[in-house]
């Protein structure tokens, strides 16, 4: 849980919206990825928190998806109580 939190603090509040906006099973465009590895610490470094999904797009391109866990940790949270 804590290589997911640092991952998404290291998100920008608006990429964060984009991912929630795109909902759990989501296809995540490549600036998305990118934000996502660089939030990992680096080029290809987010890989595992993204997945394929298993389609493929028009192109013959594979489509990446949030890892369950990190899907979970953005939609299924509860903000803190204080």
């Amino acid at each position: 849980m804590a290589e997911i939190n640092a991952l998404l603090a290291g998100l920008t509040a608006e990429e964060l919206e984009e991912l929630k906006a795109l909902g759990p099973k989501g296809h995540l465009g490549r600036h998305l990825i990118e934000a996502l590895d660089r939030a990992a610490g680096g080029p290809d470094a987010g890989r595992g928190f993204y997945v394929l999904d298993g389609s493929v797009n028009g192109n013959g391109g594979q489509f990446h998806i949030l890892r369950n866990d990190v899907s979970e940790r953005i939609f299924h949270s509860q903000p803190a109580q204080g």
